[in-house]
C-alpha cells in the first residue's frame, strides 16, 4: 500500500518570515553600499552635477542614497527569493517515480 504524495515539497512559509529573509539583508547590504558610496562622492556635488535647482541638505541626500541602495537591494533579494522558491510552488505536488 503506497503511501499519498505530499502536497507540497515544502511548506509555505509564515510571511513575517518571508518579509525578514528580504528585508533584513537588503538592510544590511544597503548600509555598507552607502557607506562606501559616500565615503567617495559628496551628495551635495553629487545633487549640483544632476539637479541643481533642488534644495537639498547632505543629511537628506544621505537618506535619499540610503533607501535607494535599500530599494535597489531589496529588489535583488526579492528576485534570489522568487528562484530559489520550490518547485512544487508551480507544478503541483512531487508524484513518486
Amino acid at each position: 500500500m503506497s503511501q499519498p504524495a505530499p502536497r507540497f515539497d515544502h511548506p509555505p512559509r509564515p510571511l513575517p518570515q518571508r518579509l525578514g529573509a528580504i528585508l533584513w539583508p537588503s538592510f544590511f547590504a544597503a548600509c555598507i553600499a552607502t557607506m562606501v558610496f559616500f565615503a567617495y562622492v559628496d551628495p551635495l556635488a553629487l545633487r549640483d552635477m544632476t539637479f541643481p535647482h533642488l534644495p537639498m541638505t547632505r543629511t537628506l541626500g544621505y537618506s535619499l542614497g540610503f533607501f535607494m541602495f535599500w530599494i535597489a537591494t531589496a529588489a535583488s533579494s526579492a528576485f534570489t527569493w522568487v528562484l530559489l522558491r520550490p518547485p512544487s510552488r508551480f507544478n503541483g505536488p512531487l508524484r513518486p517515480e
